[in-house]
């Protein structure tokens, strides 16, 4: 099993059951199943509100971790970043990945089988298909006008 970059000793029993509003920001940062889907670009459509994941990744994204390669300087090179707390979870959800732990937490769903607090390896979104290890192209390569050739279906580790 490969080390995790995430902290996830010391957490209480299935903390993620009582509810988002009652973690402490270790639990809160450990719900991160590390797939690496909330940094890839996402194009939404502006009449309808849909929006589609494309396989372009954010700059500072490692595609072979799945991981920021700045997380905690990210707002100094990507100001744009989301950063995902309690209080702007509401806002940020519905284009977070459907697989994303925070969104399904938000919206009464459970975790996905395949993730880490329930499998104990921080491989298994990689091993189940839910990420993108190894198949994104950083943002630096791809003209703004050729985004739509690059929309994905989003891999959720079910099939």
């Amino acid at each position: 099993m490969a080390s995790d970059p995430i902290d996830r000793d010391g957490l209480r029993p299935r903390f993620w059951e009582r509810g988002l509003a009652s973690l402490n920001p270790k639990e809160w940062e450990a719900l991160c199943d590390g797939c690496g889907k909330c940094c890839l670009n996402k194009l939404e459509d502006e009449e309808t509100g849909e929006v589609a994941l494309t396989r372009i990744a954010c700059r500072l994204f490692d595609d072979g971790t799945c991981r920021c390669s700045s997380y905690a300087t990210r707002l100094s090179f990507v100001p744009e970043c989301v950063v995902l707390t309690p209080k702007t979870l509401a806002d940020a959800a519905y284009f977070m990945p459907d697989t994303c732990a925070y969104r399904r937490l938000h919206e009464g769903r459970p975790l996905p089988h395949w993730h880490p607090l329930l499998t104990g390896d921080p491989m298994s979104p990689h091993l189940a298909g839910a990420s993108l290890m190894d198949e994104t192209v950083n943002e630096t390569m791809v003209a703004d006008e050729d985004w739509e050739d690059f929309v994905i279906e989003e891999p959720t580790g079910d099939a």
